[in-house]
């Protein structure tokens, strides 16, 4: 009985000392939140005649969000367990970004698989976000679970719906980008408060 309360106690401190240490940087997530937010009420203010810019766009913006998340993923990678799986979205980000950039009419004529392959990504993430951050006792966390779980759905519309996607990709990725967005900036909000509190 003693053992167990003692490994749970140490895993509970592992993972205090983890994070205390982690959260250092929240001001990434939200710049990422913030970039995803300004890119997303861009996109909708571009008319679907603009889908070229558009395409050209989204493939900086998946570039500049890898480098982002590998800097994150890098400057917390002995305090954080998890580190890895930041690492590798953020390459994952890159590699697509340069992918993108490198051949535009490619692009162009696949992009709603693109985002939403991206969008089903990021949005599994963010949900095992949200559970970390609920193991913290973060009041917020619902509302993170919450915004990853429409991004998820946007994502499976995307991929399993093309020609409504293609209809519509515009809006549908604005807001797609600007709830991903929010989830970005609640987070780095919620880790922010994690620091205070530890």
């Amino acid at each position: 009985m003693n053992r167990n309360k003692n490994r749970k106690t140490r895993i509970m401190n592992t993972i205090l000392d983890s994070a205390q240490k982690a959260i250092k940087n929240w001001w990434i997530s939200i710049l990422i939140g913030i970039l995803y937010v300004g890119i997303g009420v861009w996109v909708m203010q571009t008319p679907l005649e603009s889908y070229i810019s558009l395409s050209i766009i989204f493939s900086t913006f998946i570039l500049v969000s890898g480098i982002f998340q590998i800097a994150f993923s890098i400057s917390n990678k002995s305090e954080m367990k998890d580190w890895g799986w930041y690492l590798s979205g953020g390459v994952l980000d890159l590699l697509i970004g340069i992918l993108l950039i490198t051949h535009p009419m490619m692009t162009m004529a696949i992009l709603p698989l693109y985002i939403g392959f991206w969008l089903l990504f990021q949005s599994t993430l963010s949900i095992g976000l949200s559970f970390q951050l609920k193991s913290f006792g973060t009041l917020g966390w619902g509302w993170l679970l919450f915004w990853s779980i429409i991004t998820l759905l946007f994502s499976f519309l995307l991929l399993f719906n093309p020609i409504f996607a293609g209809l519509s990709i515009v809006y549908m990725t604005a807001f797609a980008l600007i709830t991903a967005g929010v989830f970005r900036i609640f987070l780095g909000i919620n880790l922010k408060k994690i620091g205070k509190n530890l």
